[in-house]
C-alpha cells in the first residue's frame, strides 16, 4: 500500500508505479534516511508527541533496518515506491502500531531533502580526499623528476621549454581549486531541511534547530518553501564534478598524446594500460581516454539538472526526483576514475631522452633572444622582428640558428649562449614561472598548500560524520 492510498478510490495503475518509482536508484540513501528518521523520532520525543518507550522502539527498529541495508539483507517488496517508504514499512513490521507514528510531523518532501543532503555531505568529503591523493602523487612525481624539461606547447606547437615538474604542478594546482570548491560547496549544503514538512512546517511543537544539531548540520533552514524545493546544492556539487571532469580530461589528453610514439615522452605501466584484441604491438591508454570521455557525461549531468530546475514553481514538484540519478552517477564515476588516474600517474615512466631532445631545440629559446635585447634597451617589437627573421632564415636554409645569432651584429656570441641545452630554464626566475629555482620554490609552496588542505579536509570529515 502506498502512503497516499486512502486518498484514492482505486489502487495505482502499474504504468504509474513503473514511471513513478525511484527505488531502483534511491536505495543508496537508506543509511542516511535511517539517520535522519532517528533524529526526527528523538525530536518527536522531546516534543512530548512520542513516549520514551516509543522513541526507543522506533530508534531500535531504525538501527535494525540500517544494519539490514548495509549488510544487503533488507527484503524489498513490490509496493515499495522508494527507499523512504520501504524503510517505514519495515519499521512498522518490527514495531507494529508504533511504526505508524514514525512519519508524524514530517513529509517525504523534507525527508528526502534531508537524506540527500546527508548523503552528499559524506560523498563530498570522500571526493575531496581522493582529489588530494592525486595531487600528492603529482607533487611526488614533480619532486622525482628534478630538472628534467620538455617542450611547453601553445596551439599544440612547441613554444618554450618547461621543467616537467612545472607541467605536473599545473595539473595539481587545478585540482587544488577543485578541492577548495568542494569544501566551499559543503558549507552551503550543510543546512538541515528537516521540519519544513511538505512546504509550510507543522502545527506540532517540533524544533527544527534541535533536529539540525542532532544530525550534525551546521545550520537549519530559514524558509520552509525554500527548504523543500532547494536543489542548489545538487547543482553546485554537479558543477564541481563537471569541472573536475574537465581537469581530468585535460590530464588524460596529455597522457594520450605524450604516450604516443609521435611524442614518446611517457610510457604507461602495463598494469594501467590495455592491449588490442587484434594488434599485438599495441599498448592503449584507456584510463586517459576514459578520463576524457567521462567529462562529457559529467557536463551532461549538470546541464540536465539545470534545465530541470529552471522553470519549477515553488515548492516541491516530482520533477525534483530527477536530481538523484545525475548526482549519484557523477559521484560514482569520479569514485572509480580518481583511483585509476592516480595509479596511472604514479606509475608513468618519463622518457628523459625524448623530452630533453625536444626541449633543447634552439628554436624554443627564440623569445629569450628577444628579451636579451630588451634588457639592453631595444624595443621588444624591434627585437622580436630581428629574431623572427633569423628563425625564418634558419628554417629556410637549414643553417643552425645559433650560427646566425653569432653572426648577427645586434646579438653575437653572448646571445648565442642562450641557445645552449638547458640554458632557457636556467634563465627564468620570475615567481611561478618555469625556471628551475622558481619551480623549486613553487613545489615548496604546493607542499605547504597540501598540508593546509589536509587540515581542512580533516575538519570537513568531522563535519560530515
Amino acid at each position: 500500500m502506498t502512503l497516499w492510498a486512502h486518498r484514492m478510490g482505486s489502487g495505482p495503475a502499474p504504468e504509474l508505479m513503473a514511471f513513478n518509482e525511484s527505488l531502483s536508484f534511491d536505495r543508496v540513501l537508506g543509511p542516511e534516511d535511517c539517520e535522519a528518521s532517528g533524529a526526527h523520532v528523538r525530536g518527536l520525543g522531546r516534543a512530548g508527541i512520542l513516549t520514551q518507550q516509543e522513541v526507543a522502539a522506533l530508534t531500535g527498529a531504525l538501527a535494525t533496518v540500517r544494519g539490514e541495508l548495509e549488510r544487503d539483507r533488507f527484503v524489498f517488496v513490490a509496493s515499495d515506491e522508494d527507499i523512504h517508504t520501504a524503510i517505514e514499512r519495515r519499521v512498522t513490521e518490527l514495531t507494529g502500531d508504533i511504526g505508524a507514528k514514525l512519519h508524524t510531523g514530517r513529509s517525504r518532501n523534507d525527508q528526502v531533502a534531508t537524506a540527500l543532503r546527508l548523503w552528499t555531505k559524506h560523498r563530498v568529503h570522500e571526493l575531496a580526499t581522493a582529489l588530494a591523493g592525486l595531487q600528492d602523487v603529482l607533487a611526488t612525481r614533480a619532486e622525482e623528476v628534478g630538472e628534467l624539461a620538455l617542450p611547453g606547447y601553445t596551439h599544440l606547437q612547441r613554444a618554450q621549454p618547461v621543467p616537467l615538474a612545472h607541467q605536473l604542478l599545473a595539473h595539481a594546482w587545478a585540482l587544488a581549486r577543485d578541492v577548495d570548491r568542494l569544501i566551499d560547496a559543503h558549507r552551503r549544503l550543510d543546512v538541515s531541511p528537516l521540519g519544513a514538512g511538505a512546504l509550510a512546517g507543522s502545527t506540532l511543537a517540533l524544533d527544527p534547530v534541535a533536529t539540525a544539531e542532532d544530525l550534525g548540520f551546521s545550520a537549519c533552514f530559514e524558509n520552509s518553501l525554500d527548504a523543500v524545493s532547494d536543489r542548489d546544492f545538487v547543482a553546485e556539487v554537479l558543477f564541481c564534478c563537471a569541472l573536475i571532469g574537465v581537469h581530468l580530461s585535460r590530464l588524460g589528453e596529455e597522457v594520450v598524446l605524450y604516450s604516443s610514439e609521435e611524442f614518446g615522452y611517457y610510457r604507461l605501466d602495463d598494469a594501467f594500460a590495455t592491449g588490442s584484441s587484434m594488434l599485438p604491438q599495441k599498448k592503449n591508454p584507456d584510463i586517459a581516454e576514459l578520463a576524457r570521455g567521462k567529462a562529457g557525461r559529467l557536463i551532461g549531468h549538470l546541464t540536465g539538472l539545470l534545465a530541470t530546475l529552471k522553470g519549477l514553481p515553488l515548492a516541491y514538484n516530482k520533477d525534483l526526483q530527477e536530481d538523484k540519478e545525475p548526482l549519484f552517477d557523477a559521484i560514482a564515476q569520479l569514485g572509480v576514475a580518481l583511483p585509476a588516474i592516480t595509479g596511472m600517474m604514479a606509475t608513468l615512466r618519463f622518457e628523459a631522452e625524448a623530452m630533453t631532445r625536444a626541449a633543447d631545440s634552439q628554436l624554443l629559446a627564440a623569445v629569450d633572444l628577444a628579451e636579451w635585447q630588451v634588457a639592453r634597451g631595444v624595443p621588444f617589437r624591434s627585437a622580436h622582428g630581428v629574431v623572427g627573421a633569423l628563425v625564418r632564415r634558419s628554417l629556410e636554409s637549414t643553417t643552425p640558428l645559433v650560427e646566425l645569432v653569432r653572426a648577427e651584429p645586434s646579438l653575437g656570441e653572448e646571445a648565442a649562449r642562450l641557445l645552449a641545452p638547458g640554458a632557457a630554464a636556467a634563465q627564468r626566475r620570475t615567481r611561478g614561472g618555469a625556471g628551475h629555482e622558481a619551480v623549486g620554490a613553487q613545489l615548496e609552496r604546493f607542499r605547504s598548500h597540501l598540508e593546509t588542505e589536509r587540515a581542512r579536509l580533516g575538519a570537513l570529515g568531522a563535519a560530515s560524520r
